[in-house]
C-alpha cells in the first residue's frame, strides 16, 4: 500500500535536484549527503559458504509497531540475525540443496546525513483498515551506530550522529498535517520565550529604587538601563514603553515623545545602541556600540539581502563571506517549531512530547557529529552565497510578497454593495431606488472580512459624507418585486467572517426603523413575492362563460392568503394555485384551497416567486370559463356533499355518513337528511346542530341554521360534526369562556347569550354557568396571543358594541376592576445589588429600610389575583411586591409615592416625606423611566393599566429637574477586577451632553484630575463596558455643519439609571473594566451564538447524511492530487 506521505515528497524532491544538477560540479550533491549502503549476508550453516548482496539507500525505513524506541528497531534490524530452518530452508549454491543458514544485515557506509522514516502507519486485517501506531516510541538526541556497522575499527566519532530535525504528523491514517522542529545549528533564529506580561512589569518596577535612572533625562540611559536587565534577549517594544512607565512613573509619550518622536522612531534612530526587528517589532541591546551591523535573516522579512537598503551589490557580497556577523544570544543553538507560516522556539524537552501519541514524530534526521559548522557561519545567513544568488533571492523574495498580497486581497477582501436607506422608496410592497437620487442610491465598498462589524460601521461612517441617527446594517436581497430587507448584523465584536459575511453581498444602511417615513416590513419571513393574478371580468361572452384579466401583485410571503380579496377588493370566494408550474390553463393544472386554509401563509402553501393564483366568487363554481381563443374550461365544482360525523353519543349504526348538498343548501336541510341517513332520535331534531371541525380536529362554534353553506362560509365535502344542543340565532352570541388562566381546551365552557346583552349581564351568566359566587369578578377578552388581554371595562355596554363576536374567547378574572378614570398599578421594592464581594453597611441605610425588606411577601395577597403581572426576581436587580395602589389617571407621581407608602408593607417604615422615595416605570425587569417630577400627572408619563412601578428609598429628599440626569457611579478597586459600591450622581445637562462634560463633572465629584480618570457605559444585556470619549465630529460637504455631539444618541444612548465605571489611574493603570462576571456572560452569549451556527450547519449537512451508507464507517478518502516540483537548472 502506497503512502502518499512526506516521505515520498522526500524522494520526489531528491530526484528532482539531481535531474537539475545534471553537467554541473553538484551533479553528486545528493549521493554525498545521503547516500548509504546495507550489505545483507546469509550464511549456510553445512559449507559455511557467505552470500552477500547490497543495497543502497537515501534513507532507512524502520518499524514502530510492538517496539520501544528507534535504537531497539535498529538492533533487531541490523544486530539479531533471522534463521532459515525446519519448513523454511535456504537454497545454497555451493551445496546446491536446501540447507540452514543464517541471515544478518549491517550498515556498510553511513552518510553525512542521516534520514529515518518510522511506520507509523499498519493494516489491520482483522478489521480490514488502516490504522496509525500511537503507541511510546523513543528516539535519542545523540546516537552511537557502530553497534549496527560492519566496519567498527574507525574513531568512535565517525560512528555520532546528533537529532537535528524532527518531522511530526498530526492526525489520522486518513488524513492530517505535518510540522517540523528544526535545531538552529548556525544560530541563525531569535530563540526567546517571551515572558509573560505581569511578570515583566514587575521586574520593572524593581528599576524604582534607582534615582538615577528617575532623576535621568537621557532616554538613550534609561532604555539602556531597562535593557541591560533583559541579557540581551529580544524583547516587544510595546513590553519595553510598559518597563520605561513602570520604572519611571510617566510614559515615553509624555516625556520624551515630544523632542524624540516616537519609541520605535527612537530606537530606529540609534541603530548602533539598539537591535530592532521589523515584524512582530522587539528591540534587544547590541553586545557593543560598533557601527550598525545588518540584521540576522529572521529580522528582515524581505530576505537575505536588500541591495536598495545595502548600497553596491558587490560591497554587500564582499561582507557576506562572513566577516561581520550579529550574535544574539551565545547560549548555542536552539530548536524551533515551523508549522506553516508560524515558527516559534520550543526547548529541547519538548522533543520528547512527540514519542507517542496522535501527534507524533514521522521522521528523523541526524548529522554526524564531526560535522561542524566554521565560526564565521555562526549566525551569518549571507555566508558564501555569491552575489547574483542574493540578487535573485531578493528579486524572488520581493516577487513573493507582491502574490502573498494580491492572494490575500483576493482571499480575505470582500466587495459589498452598499444601499442607502435615505435613496429609497417604500411602494408596492418593496423597496425601490428614489427617482430623484437613482445615481446616489448603491455604493461600493471593499473590506477584510478579517475585520469587524464595528470596523465596517465605521467605514461607512467615514465614506458618507454625512449621516444623522443611528446606523443599521442589515442583510438586504434583491428579489422580482425590488429590495427586501432581512436581518440585522449584531455583534460589532465580531469578525465579518464569524458573522458569514459574504463576498458580493448587499446591505442596506439605514435607521432600524423606517424608510421614508415609512415602517417596512423586515425579516425572511416576510420576503416579497411577485404573483401572477387571474381574475374574472364583468362581460360575458356567450350565456354560460366568462373571461378573465391578467395582472401581478406583490404580497409578503407571510401574509395570509385571504389578504387577497382585501387588497383587491374582491368579495370572499375561492382561490386556486397553480401546483404544476405549467402554463397549460388547465383544471387538472389547478388546486382549491380549502376556505379553511385561507389563513394560512403564501410561504405554506408553497407559493413564490412567478406563481400564479385565481380568485372566484362562489357563483363561479357552477360556470365554465372562457380561455384566450375562445375555448371554454369545465366546471370547478368538485364536491357536491357534505360529511357529517355523529357527536351525540348515541347509538348510531354509521359513525360519519356523506350528505348530498350544494353551496346553496341550508344547515337545516343538511342536519336532518344527516340525522336520518345515522338512523338517530327524532327527539335530535329539536336539540342538535351542527359545527364545523376544523383540520386539528377541534369543534369550531355553531352558526344559525337558517344559513346556507356558502354563506357559512363552509367549503363543499368540509366535515361537520352533530352535536347536541341548539344552534344561535341570527342575534345571538357563541362564546367560549375559561375561569382564570388555564386556556387548556379541556377546561372550556360554552354559553349561547343575546347580541344586545351588556357585559354585567354576560358576566352573571358566565358564573353561573360556572359555578362561582361574588361580585370580584371581571371580564377579558383573550387576544391573539391567548393570553389575557384589556379587561372589558364598560360594563354597561352591549356586546355588540364591544365588537364581541361569535365564536370569541372570554377569560373569568379575580378581581374587581377600579372605576372608570382610575387604575390598578402594581408596586415593586426596589434595591440596586451591591457589587460582587462588597459588604453592606445597614448604617449608611435610612432606617434600616434595606436590611428588613428580605421580611416582606414576594407574591401579591390573596394569591394571584393578577395572573398577567410577572413576578419579577433578578439575583442582579432585587424586586420585591409590596401591593396595588388604585389611584386616579389624573393624579400626580407625588400622589403615587403618598399611596404607595400607605401600603401595609411599608407601615412598618417611616419615610418624612414621598421626597425620600424615587418612582421608576418597570421595563423587561429591570428600572426603565424615571418619574422625576412629583407634581407631573401620571397620563403624562403614559402609565396605563399594565404599567407597573417601583420604588427605591433615599437617604435624603431628592426634587430632580427636567435637565437633570441620575447616574450611578462605581470605582474600580487598584488592582482587582471589581469596583465599590455604586454612587448615585446627578449630571445637569442643561448646557451640553458631551463626553468631557461628563468626564469633568466625575473628576469633580472623585476631587480627581480630569486627565487622571476614565470613564465607560456599563451594557447589562450584552456583558459589555464601551469607554466614553470624544468622537471625530462629521461635517457634511454640502451643510458644512459640524454634528452636535450628544452622549444620548448613538452608541451611548445615556439615561436615567445607567452604571458609569470609573478608573483612577494615578493608582490603577488597568483601563479594562470588565469583570468576571461579565466574562461568564460573554461567554455564555459565545455558545449560544456558536450553537446556533452549529445547529444550522447541522441541518445543512442533514439531507447529504442521509444519502449516505449506514453500513460503512470508513471515512470518506480525499481526492488525490498529482504533485509537481519544479527545481531550476544550475549550469
Amino acid at each position: 500500500m502506497r503512502q502518499h506521505d512526506v516521505q515520498e515528497l522526500n524522494r520526489i524532491l531528491f530526484s528532482a535536484l539531481e535531474s537539475s544538477l545534471v553537467g554541473t560540479s553538484g551533479h553528486d550533491l545528493i549521493n554525498r549527503l545521503y547516500h548509504g549502503t546495507i550489505v545483507n549476508h546469509i550464511m549456510c550453516k553445512e559449507c559455511e559458504n557467505v552470500s552477500e548482496r547490497q543495497e543502497d539507500f537515501l534513507d532507512l525505513t524502520v518499524a514502530v509497531k510492538n517496539l520501544t524506541g528507534l535504537e531497539e528497531a535498529l538492533w533487531s534490524m541490523y544486530v539479531e540475525e533471522e534463521f532459515f530452518d525446519a519448513e523454511n530452508l535456504y537454497h545454497c549454491g555451493t551445496c546446491d540443496k536446501l540447507v540452514c543458514a543464517t541471515k544478518s544485515a549491517r550498515l556498510r557506509k553511513l552518510p553525512p546525513f542521516l534520514t529515518i522514516s518510522l511506520l507509523r502507519f499498519n493494516f489491520d486485517f482483522a478489521k480490514r483498515e488502516r490504522y496509525k501506531e500511537t503507541g511510546s516510541y523513543t528516539f535519542p538526541l545523540q546516537i552511537d551506530l557502530k553497534p549496527f556497522c560492519e566496519q567498527s575499527e574507525l574513531d568512535d566519532s565517525e560512528y555520532l550522529y546528533d537529532l537535528f530535525s524532527v518531522i511530526i504528523h498530526k492526525g489520522g491514517c486518513y488524513g492530517g498535517h505535518y510540522h517540523v522542529y528544526i535545531k538552529d545549528v548556525d544560530q541563525l533564529g531569535n530563540w526567546q520565550v517571551e515572558e509573560d506580561e505581569p511578570e515583566a512589569v514587575a521586574e520593572a518596577t524593581s528599576l524604582k529604587d534607582l534615582p538615577s535612572i528617575q532623576e535621568a533625562d537621557n532616554p538613550l540611559m534609561v532604555l539602556k538601563h531597562i535593557l541591560s536587565q533583559e541579557e540581551n534577549k529580544l524583547i516587544p517594544v510595546d513590553q519595553l514603553g510598559q518597563k520605561l512607565l513602570a520604572s519611571i512613573d510617566i510614559s515615553w509619550n509624555k516625556k520624551y515623545r515630544k523632542q524624540h518622536g516616537s519609541l520605535l522612531k527612537f530606537l530606529q534612530a540609534h541603530s548602533d545602541v539598539f537591535l530592532v526587528s521589523s515584524n512582530p517589532s522587539k528591540v534587544c541591546l547590541r553586545r557593543d556600540a560598533g557601527p550598525a551591523q545588518s540584521p540576522p535573516a529572521e529580522l528582515d522579512q524581505t530576505g537575505p539581502v536588500a541591495p536598495s537598503q545595502g548600497g553596491d551589490p558587490e560591497v554587500c557580497g564582499a561582507e557576506s563571506a562572513g566577516e561581520q556577523q550579529v550574535e544574539v544570544s551565545v547560549e548555542g543553538p536552539h530548536w524551533f517549531d515551523i508549522n506553516d507560516s508560524q515558527v516559534e522556539p520550543i526547548q529541547e524537552a519538548d522533543i520528547e512530547k512527540q514519542f507517542q501519541g496522535k501527534e507524533s514524530a514521522y521522521m528523523l534526521f541526524y548529522r554526524k557529529t564531526q560535522l561542524q559548522r566554521p565560526p564565521e557561519a555562526q549566525s551569518n545567513p549571507w555566508y558564501k552565497v555569491p552575489n547574483h544568488l542574493l540578487r535573485e533571492v531578493h528579486e524572488a523574495n520581493s516577487e513573493l510578497q507582491k502574490k502573498r498580497a494580491d492572494y490575500d486581497s483576493v482571499v480575505n477582501n470582500l466587495d459589498l454593495h452598499l444601499h442607502l436607506g435615505p435613496c429609497y422608496e417604500f411602494y408596492n410592497g418593496a423597496l425601490h431606488p428614489s427617482s430623484s437620487r437613482t445615481e446616489d442610491c448603491m455604493l461600493d465598498l471593499t473590506i477584510d472580512k478579517r475585520k469587524t462589524l464595528g470596523d465596517l460601521r465605521q467605514a461607512i461612517f467615514q465614506l458618507l459624507e454625512f449621516w444623522e441617527g443611528d446606523l443599521v446594517l442589515s442583510v438586504a436581497k434583491l428579489v422580482p418585486a425590488g429590495l427586501h430587507v432581512c436581518h440585522a448584523f449584531e455583534g460589532d465584536e465580531l469578525t465579518l467572517h464569524e458573522i458569514e459575511m459574504t463576498d458580493g453581498e448587499d446591505i442596506f444602511v439605514w435607521n432600524g426603523m423606517e424608510v421614508g417615513g415609512v415602517r417596512i416590513p423586515t425579516g425572511d419571513d416576510s420576503i416579497p413575492i411577485l404573483l401572477t393574478i387571474l381574475q374574472l371580468t364583468n362581460n360575458n361572452v356567450g350565456e354560460k362563460g366568462q373571461s378573465f384579466i391578467e395582472r401581478r401583485q406583490v404580497f409578503p410571503s407571510n401574509a395570509k392568503v385571504s389578504t387577497l380579496f382585501t387588497v383587491l377588493a374582491f368579495p370572499v370566494g375561492l382561490v386556486l394555485v397553480n401546483i404544476t408550474g405549467s402554463r397549460v390553463l388547465e383544471l387538472e393544472n389547478w388546486t382549491v384551497i380549502p376556505k379553511e386554509n385561507l389563513e394560512q401563509t403564501f410561504k405554506d402553501h408553497g407559493l413564490q416567486d412567478g406563481s400564479s393564483v385565481w380568485i372566484l366568487n362562489s357563483n363561479s363554481c357552477d360556470q365554465s370559463l372562457v380561455m384566450p381563443g375562445g375555448r371554454r374550461m369545465n366546471s370547478l365544482s368538485n364536491f357536491n356533499w357534505m360529511q357529517v360525523k355523529n357527536l351525540c353519543q348515541a347509538d348510531s349504526e354509521e359513525e360519519q355518513v356523506k350528505v348530498s348538498a350544494t353551496i346553496e343548501t341550508t344547515l337545516l336541510d343538511i342536519r336532518i337528511k344527516a340525522i336520518k341517513e345515522l338512523g338517530l332520535q327524532e327527539e335530535l331534531v329539536h336539540n342538535s346542530c351542527l359545527r364545523l371541525i376544523d383540520r386539528n380536529g377541534q369543534l369550531l362554534f355553531p352558526v344559525p341554521e337558517h344559513y346556507t353553506v356558502a354563506e357559512a362560509e363552509m367549503e363543499m365535502g368540509s366535515l361537520l360534526g352533530l352535536c347536541r344542543g341548539k344552534a344561535p340565532t341570527s342575534s345571538q352570541l357563541f362564546l367560549f369562556f375559561t375561569v382564570g388562566s388555564d386556556f387548556e381546551s379541556g377546561l372550556m365552557m360554552e354559553i349561547i347569550v343575546e347580541s344586545t346583552i351588556s357585559v354585567r349581564e354576560c358576566l352573571k351568566g358566565m358564573l353561573e354557568k360556572a359555578g362561582l359566587q361574588g361580585d370580584s369578578w371581571h371580564l377579558r377578552k383573550m387576544d391573539w396571543c391567548f393570553e389575557a388581554g384589556e379587561p372589558l371595562s364598560e360594563e354597561n355596554a352591549s356586546l355588540s358594541e364591544l365588537m364581541i363576536t361569535s365564536g370569541d374567547t372570554l377569560i373569568l378574572s379575580e378581581g374587581k376592576l377600579p372605576p372608570k378614570g382610575f387604575l390598578k398599578v402594581p408596586v415593586w421594592w426596589y434595591r440596586p445589588s451591591a457589587p460582587s464581594g462588597w459588604q453592606e453597611n445597614p448604617q449608611n441605610q435610612v432606617n434600616h429600610i434595606t436590611h428588613q425588606v428580605e421580611a416582606l411577601r414576594t407574591i401579591p395577597e390573596g394569591g394571584d389575583l393578577h395572573g398577567d403581572i410577572p413576578i419579577v426576581v433578578q439575583p442582579e436587580i432585587p424586586f420585591t411586591f409590596m401591593g396595588d395602589v388604585e389611584i386616579s389617571e389624573e393624579a400626580s407621581v407625588a400622589d403615587l409615592k403618598t399611596q404607595a407608602m400607605m401600603l401595609p408593607s411599608f407601615l412598618e417604615f417611616s419615610f418624612p416625606s414621598a421626597d425620600f422615595l424615587r418612582a421608576w416605570t418597570m421595563e423587561s425587569k429591570r428600572p426603565g423611566r424615571l418619574l422625576r417630577n412629583n407634581q407631573q400627572q401620571l397620563k403624562d408619563y403614559k402609565v396605563g393599566g399594565r404599567t407597573q412601578i417601583c420604588v427605591e428609598p433615599l437617604q435624603k429628599a431628592e426634587n430632580l429637574g427636567p435637565k437633570d440626569m441620575l447616574l450611578r457611579t462605581q470605582m474600580g478597586i487598584p488592582g482587582e477586577r471589581a469596583y465599590y459600591p455604586t454612587v448615585d450622581f446627578v449630571w445637569d445637562i442643561v448646557n451640553e451632553c458631551t463626553a468631557s462634560s461628563l468626564r469633568q463633572a466625575v473628576a469633580a465629584q472623585y476631587c480627581l484630575p480630569m486627565d487622571s480618570i476614565e470613564i465607560a457605559k456599563y451594557f447589562p444585556d450584552k456583558f459589555e463596558w464601551m469607554p466614553i470619549s470624544s468622537w471625530d465630529q462629521q461635517v457634511s460637504k454640502r451643510k458644512k455643519k459640524k454634528k452636535q455631539e450628544n452622549l444620548q444618541i448613538a452608541p451611548y444612548y445615556l439615561k436615567d439609571g445607567d452604571i458609569i465605571g470609573v478608573k483612577n489611574l494615578l493608582v490603577d493603570d488597568n483601563k479594562d473594566f470588565s469583570t468576571p462576571r461579565d466574562d461568564i456572560g460573554k461567554e455564555n452569549q459565545t455558545k449560544l451564538f456558536v450553537g446556533k451556527r452549529r445547529r444550522r450547519q447541522a441541518v445543512q449537512l442533514q439531507s447529504s447524511d442521509l444519502e449516505a451508507d449506514p453500513h460503512v464507517h470508513e471515512k470518506a478518502h480525499r481526492p488525490e492530487a498529482g504533485l509537481s516540483i519544479n527545481v531550476g537548472v544550475f549550469r
